[in-house]
């Protein structure tokens, strides 16, 4: 086993911060890269060391030839990939390893195999997994991709062979869409993935997104640490993350974190991952896809499970054993995962960018927000528009909403427009408070929820104004305000 004392993050925003944070308790140093327009971010500040990378604002964070090279000069023995950019690329693991440096996640086999969303559905059916019905190979042409589509039977759902975060999907609800939808599809994936080729499976309506974070040591060790329920997001990408689901069935659930963990073991997985499933009305399980990194949503999953899912994904890549057994793992309470992002939900989502004028960020008992967010911050436009993370806990669901509605009334962000008051809607959703949701949750309340937001911005100006207006007549009546 060798000790890892110097690890370089190939990454930028709060996950960089969360892994330097990992790093220091450790007593490992830490190594920061950051792009031009980067030069400000609070991870570069608290990491132990900094290097640039210039050129191409977001190539900088995929040219991995340049990021190894920094690693070398560095003398780093090791690199923590983060999610996103680099943490699902094969080539950049298996250039780590030829390099001498570990790569802190899976084998480059298992990054390449659930890479592709084919090959990962065929191998899962093998060991037992439930799959959705659909194609087992890469569909180009559009007239066999529709008659495969008939065979299946409408409702079906096109999806990019080589990609995720929801590019390159539609679903096809009738056949007279199919062609317009094929090519949309397919144009999508080439322009993300570099590769246009898709796959065609059958749709499962109303379904409830279900993830199992699993942890492997290379000895076959592996063991889950719960579910997370994903259900609440748009355009197939996350808005907010549970853990543990509200009002999963406790077969279902049993049944989730026995495939799961099973599955793993016979493909000889190693370091953290997390298998997503689709669930039905039925409670038919579907498997989807398996992502090869640290999730955005992880904190949920560590603040339930005790377990710090950074360092232990750093032990494993030194070659450590497990440090616990499935029965060691003590479940408590319910925690919810808020994605803070700089965008308009009023304006169909639209990105937004600016610098941070003000920043009151929540706080107390069972609140934590992973963010690398501060007063001054320019938030840049080049890259996600995820600004942070907010966490709340408590010992039973209700509890978790409330100190969800108390920690989102607490936070301020001023400077551009936030989904925070759109979160602030959603807490107190009769619907969501009942733990009633699916993948089509916000597509049906969105509406409701924008028409809200603007009764809210009207109240805040109405009560600002008359603020003024009291200050001015003090101001003219030439009165002192005692404290």
């Amino acid at each position: 086993m060798k000790k890892i004392s110097k690890v370089l993050i190939a990454n930028r925003g709060e996950i960089a911060l969360r892994i330097v944070r990992a790093c220091k308790e450790l007593e490992i140093t830490s190594v920061a890269i950051f792009s031009e327009i980067d030069v400000e971010g609070l991870w570069v500040r608290k990491a132990d060391e900094c290097y640039p990378i210039m050129g191409d604002l977001i190539q900088a964070y995929l040219n991995y030839e340049v990021i190894i090279s920094i690693a070398k000069k560095a003398n780093c023995d090791a690199i923590h990939p983060g999610y996103g950019f680099l943490s699902e690329n094969a080539d950049f693991a298996r250039a780590c390893e030829e390099n001498g440096i570990i790569f802190i996640g899976p084998k480059p086999e298992h990054i390449a195999l659930f890479g592709d969303k084919m090959a990962s559905k065929v191998a899962m059916k093998k060991v037992g997994v439930p799959v959705l019905e659909g194609t087992d190979e890469p569909v180009e042409d559009k007239n066999e991709a529709k008659k495969i589509a008939a065979q299946i039977g409408f409702p079906i759902i096109i999806k990019a062979a080589f990609g995720g975060g929801g590019r390159g999907m539609r679903i096809v609800r009738a056949e007279k869409e199919f062609d317009s939808m094929f090519e949309s599809a397919t144009n999508e994936a080439l322009k993300y993935f570099g590769n246009g080729q898709v796959f065609i499976e059958k749709y499962v309506e109303n379904p409830r997104h279900i993830e199992i974070q699993i942890i492997a040591d290379k000895y076959g060790n592996v063991v889950h640490l719960g579910e997370r329920d994903c259900s609440i997001q748009r355009r197939h990408q996350k808005v907010i993350e549970i853990s543990p689901s509200p009002r999963l069935n406790d077969n279902t659930r049993k049944e989730l974190y026995r495939i799961s963990t099973k599955a793993m073991f016979k493909l000889g997985y190693e370091s953290v991952g997390t298998v997503e499933f689709l669930v039905d009305d039925n409670d038919n399980i579907y498997f989807i896809e398996m992502n090869t990194r640290v999730q955005v949503e992880h904190p949920v999953t560590e603040i339930t499970s005790g377990v710090d899912i950074i360092q232990r994904m750093i032990e494993i890549a030194e070659g450590d054993k497990i440090k616990f057994l499935q029965e060691e793992i003590v479940f408590r309470g319910y925690a919810i995962e808020f994605r803070i992002n700089a965008e308009n939900p009023q304006k169909g989502f639209m990105p937004s960018t600016g610098t941070i004028k003000t920043y009151l960020t929540p706080n107390g008992p069972g609140v934590r927000l992973d963010s690398c967010a501060y007063t001054g911050y320019k938030v840049p436009a080049n890259y996600d528009s995820m600004i942070g993370k907010l966490i709340v806990w408590a010992l039973d669901w209700n509890g978790a909403v409330r100190k969800a509605k108390r920690a989102l009334d607490e936070f301020v962000l001023e400077g551009f427009p936030t989904n925070i008051q759109l979160h602030r809607e959603i807490v107190r959703d009769e619907d969501f408070i009942a733990g009633k949701f699916t993948t089509n949750y916000l597509d049906k309340k969105m509406d409701l929820f924008t028409l809200h937001a603007k009764d809210h911005l009207l109240e805040e100006e109405q009560k600002i104004a008359s603020i003024m207006k009291l200050l001015d007549n003090i101001k003219a009546k030439n009165l002192k305000v005692k404290h």
